[in-house]
């Protein structure tokens, strides 16, 4: 069964936040809220968690993963940004954003998209999510709560808890955080590409 936190959204308390950090660097895969929605998160060479996303979202080998970012020095050591999207990048963060750049040999590549050689990144607008970050000093990798039977991304932390008690091994709650993935824009060409639009305005990437 799954732990479940209850966590402050604005001030998450340390306690709180250090237990769900300990899970994940002990090989767990934790559901804990972003800017966006909810995400599925473990530690960054957890192939084990990794192909419990996989399984609990039904994703193939061609899905993007996304590095959660504290901030842009972290961001910065696992893509290679130029200096014209390294402009359009930090203005655009933090916030509902992910860019998918090509990786650096940072990036483990069970990760990359086995073609492009890319992975996404973001650096979210949340507190819960940012202490979290904090806390555990590295990315998390992470995926989009959309199970694959569903529209819309599940918002309450009950009732997530009570639909994946089995398959993940906590479940951090800050309240309802919206059910609008990131709007995902694609750096790995000449041109930016918006793959999906979502929470963040697309307008400057058009």
């Amino acid at each position: 069964m799954a732990k479940y936190f209850d966590v402050h959204p604005e001030n998450p308390q340390p306690r709180i936040i250090g237990q769900v950090a300990e899970i994940i660097r002990g090989g767990g895969l934790v559901i804990y809220p972003t800017d966006s929605c909810f995400a599925l998160g473990c530690q960054l060479g957890n192939r084990e968690g990794l192909e419990r996303i996989r399984s609990i979202r039904r994703l193939d080998d061609r899905h993007h993963f996304t590095l959660m970012c504290q901030d842009f020095a972290q961001l910065g050591h696992f893509v290679h940004i130029d200096n014209s999207v390294f402009r359009t990048v930090k203005a655009s963060t933090p916030g509902s954003y992910t860019f998918i750049l090509p990786a650096t040999k940072e990036a483990p590549r069970r990760l990359l998209h086995p073609k492009k050689k890319t992975v996404g990144v973001r650096i979210p607008d949340h507190a819960v999510a940012q202490a979290l970050l904090a806390e555990l000093g590295e990315p998390l990798l992470s995926s989009t709560l959309l199970l694959p039977d569903q529209d819309k991304p599940l918002t309450q932390g009950w009732e997530i808890k009570d639909e994946l008690d089995h398959v993940v091994d906590a479940v951090l709650d800050s309240g309802d955080c919206g059910v609008e993935p990131t709007t995902v824009i694609d750096f790995s060409q000449a041109e930016p590409e918006i793959v999906r639009r979502g929470a963040g305005d697309p307008s400057r990437f058009e």
